[in-house]
């Protein structure tokens, strides 16, 4: 599966250390969540008062902490989320859960990935049976916007784009285009992703007030994804 663009982002940081030090496939490492063919990402709700700390993964403190992820305080970092904060979830190993955290509300493209201790948080039940009232709107997300409207044939059509900077201050660009029929609760996608080399396969759910997006990372340039939660304009 490929990771998602948080966790390339966060990669790039992590080579700046010795590469020898540096796994990607160690399990006690956590990149945040990957897209999966078979299911959809899972977001929880952190339900500790009045906040939890991230916990490090063994390449923190420039690789030196090799005994997390544990619940100790060297392996608590100060970054935290507080009550309400929604995450998407990824592996867990032992007590702790792999999360992304982007604020649906943000301006920037800014994830937080890490540890949370699997006792924070509790799954979010996705939108049981949503109307197409629910799906239809235009949806905003740091660096991008996806329009669903009424399509063809019943259909619900769907474009969306998405632009996130590179390190060297440049751009590169991703977008999808598709007329599909919800099923349940999940709109899923295919576009032949003939402008970037390969199939693009987006999956969409109703979460509260927001729309989830999660896609398989190839439906734009390097590093481009349009995970996340989406606002819809009013």
């Amino acid at each position: 599966m490929r990771a998602m663009v948080i966790g390339l982002m966060l990669g790039s940081v992590l080579f700046a250390g010795p590469a020898s030090a540096y796994d990607p496939y160690d399990p006690n490492n956590c990149n945040g969540a990957d897209y999966d063919d078979k299911r959809t990402v899972v977001v929880s709700k952190v339900i500790a008062h009045p906040r939890v700390n991230f916990i490090k993964s063994p390449y923190d403190d420039d690789f030196k902490a090799t005994t997390c992820p544990a619940a100790t305080e060297a392996c608590r970092r100060k970054s935290f989320l507080v009550t309400g904060d929604l995450v998407l979830t990824g592996k867990t190993q032992g007590a702790f859960t792999c999360v992304s955290y982007q604020s649906p509300l943000a301006k920037k493209q800014i994830w937080a990935t890490g540890w949370l201790p699997s006792s924070a948080l509790t799954p979010v039940v996705p939108m049981p049976s949503p109307k197409t009232s629910d799906w239809i709107g235009d949806w905003y997300h740091p660096g991008g916007s996806i329009e669903i409207k009424n399509g063809d044939g019943g259909k619900l059509h769907i474009e969306g784009g998405m632009t996130v900077p590179t390190p060297s201050g440049d751009f590169q660009n991703g977008g999808f285009k598709a007329q599909v029929t919800p099923q349940n609760d999940t709109i899923a996608l295919v576009d032949d992703g003939t402008s970037y080399g390969e199939e693009c396969h987006v999956r969409m759910q109703r979460i509260g007030p927001w729309l989830l997006v999660e896609d398989n990372g190839g439906c734009g340039g390097s590093g481009v994804t349009f995970i996340g939660l989406y606002r819809r304009k009013k």
